[in-house]
């Protein structure tokens, strides 16, 4: 499982729905939609300003990415799903780096 960093946006719409099902109703739609695919969400928060909603949640990139494409082609909210990546992924990523050649060098 990988961890991933789900950003939500409402459009006027879907806040139009969410304010008329209530935000607590909503967050544990989502959440229980997240588990039944096999994932956890290990944190949610309501925000304002450039996100509605920020989400951390631990699942299998298939099902991180299954879950931006059925809400994103509902039109009522526009998510961007950022995989979280530790320190030593990043170590062991550095161990096979290629040689590489800068355009134009």
């Amino acid at each position: 499982m990988a961890k991933f960093l789900i950003r939500a946006k409402y459009t006027q719409s879907g806040l139009r729905g969410a304010v008329k099902e209530g935000f607590a109703a909503r967050e544990s739609y989502i959440k229980g939609l997240i588990k039944s695919m096999g994932g956890t969400t290990e944190t949610w928060y309501w925000a304002y300003g450039e996100d509605d909603i920020l989400v951390i949640v631990d699942a299998e990139p298939s099902v991180a990415i299954a879950i931006s494409i059925v809400v994103n082609e509902s039109g009522a909210v526009e998510l961007s799903t950022t995989p979280l990546i530790t320190s030593a992924e990043m170590d062991e990523a550095k161990g096979k780096l290629p040689a590489y050649r800068a355009p134009g060098a």
